[in-house]
């Protein structure tokens, strides 16, 4: 039989070159990127440009150049259509605080075009996603911080949309809260099956619920991919020694290592780093450290961070 063809799956989100000025500052500078399914962080340092970004997603802004389409459509030209399909919780609220959370969700429902008794039903089923179903009644000025946040997130959810971008969504909670937060945006991505772009400044929140990230710096893209990508392909080995009667016990285990002929290096003078290259290192190190009978205080694997990527990006243009 022939081979099958498996379709190209399309972008969620494409951008080239894209740039935007407002009056003398530069938002965006020739933004490349591409956003595929699931949750995807947009990271970077406030004034980076990701709220702008966000902005011409949803068509709201028009790109002074370069192209970017959502579900391979131009917001900017079809925005009526790309925003029926998008779910949007902005950073600052604007929440009525005298109607009640289950009113508002159902008003923005049928703003969406659903009918008013549908609406009523996935405002209702929306509000207790985010666990505000018993509370889904009080006015929203009598609410906390945090459930102000959860209706927000309702909103945006409500009309089932098949993308939802998420700005700043743990502004003002405390730690608890932004637990809590970041496990209902999982439960989005994971168990709703919204795909999610979440806009932070906070690098472990990123971390903590993206399969993906676009790293933003002064308006430009310096990494973009998936954790896995960009984390490094080769993970290391670190060995710590503790301390012994050699002055620099790294040294010793370091030459019996390269001797072996491990990719190895001194970090320190107790430190050692040995590149993963196959799975035999680990015999070989186990050996090394029993015939020099070294006394080990730490033994681990490491890969790269988030925050690893972050600062080795940051300052360095364009990571690809």
């Amino acid at each position: 039989m022939p081979p099958v063809d498996t379709p190209a799956v399309e972008p969620v989100v494409s951008a080239t070159e894209v740039t935007k000025r407002w009056s003398t500052t530069q938002a965006l500078a020739g933004a490349t990127f591409t956003i595929g399914a699931g949750v995807t962080g947009l990271l970077g340092a406030n004034g980076a440009g990701k709220t702008t970004l966000l902005g011409l997603i949803l068509g709201l802004h028009r790109p002074d150049s370069g192209a970017i389409t959502v579900f391979g459509r131009d917001p900017w030209v079809a925005g009526a259509e790309v925003r029926a399909r998008l779910g949007y919780a902005p950073e600052h609220e604007a929440l009525p605080p005298d109607v009640a959370a289950h009113d508002v969700v159902r008003h923005l429902a049928e703003l969406h075009g659903l009918p008013r008794r549908e609406a009523t039903s996935r405002a209702s089923d929306a509000l207790w996603e985010v666990g505000l179903g018993e509370e889904r009644f009080r006015p929203v000025g009598t609410m906390s911080t945090g459930q102000r946040q959860r209706v927000k997130l309702a909103l945006a959810i409500a009309h089932d949309p098949e993308l939802l971008l998420l700005d700043e969504p743990t502004n003002g909670l405390d730690p608890s809260q932004r637990e809590d937060m970041l496990a209902l945006i999982e439960h989005v991505g994971v168990d709703l099956g919204m795909h999610v772009i979440l806009s932070s400044h906070l690098l472990e929140e990123v971390e903590r619920v993206s399969q993906s990230v676009v790293i933003l710096e002064a308006g430009r893209v310096v990494a973009d991919g998936g954790m896995a990508e960009l984390s490094r392909t080769d993970p290391e080995l670190v060995v710590e020694l503790d301390r012994v009667d050699a002055t620099e016990p790294a040294a010793a285990l370091l030459a019996a290592l390269r001797l072996a002929g491990l990719t190895a290096s001194a970090d320190g003078p107790r430190r050692v780093v040995v590149a993963l290259e196959t799975p035999a290192v680990y015999d070989v190190v186990r050996d090394a450290l029993a015939d020099g009978a070294y006394a080990v205080r730490k033994l681990e694997r490491r890969t790269a961070s988030l925050e690893d990527v972050y600062l080795a990006s940051a300052g360095s243009g364009r990571t690809s």
